[in-house]
């Protein structure tokens, strides 16, 4: 599974580039704190497929609260043919700590 760390999604961010980003968590967790990806619970991963087809080569970045529910969306969607899939290491926990 690749993944990428918080810190080198916040570099990234910061240099000006806009990742396609998806937030696996549910509303309310996206409510609380978000980074402006797209929303997309784990749940709804299926039937968002559709939306996401243009996106199949594209790099896409999942996160969730700590990793486990977004490792799960990178490996359905690795499953379903997308070629550029990576987990955020430690998710908003990791990233939070790293914003200070």
């Amino acid at each position: 599974m690749q993944t990428i760390t918080a810190e080198e999604l916040k570099a990234r961010i910061d240099k000006g580039e806009k990742p396609f980003i998806i937030d696996v968590r549910e509303q309310y967790e996206f409510d609380e704190f978000n980074i402006n990806g797209h929303l997309i619970p784990l749940g709804n991963i299926q039937s968002a497929l559709p939306e996401l087809e243009e996106h199949t080569d594209d790099e896409i970045i999942i996160h969730c609260r700590s990793g486990a529910r977004s490792a799960a969306a990178v490996d359905f969607l690795t499953k379903q043919g997308f070629t550029n899939v990576k987990n955020l290491t430690g998710g908003m926990i990791a990233w939070q700590a790293v914003e200070g």
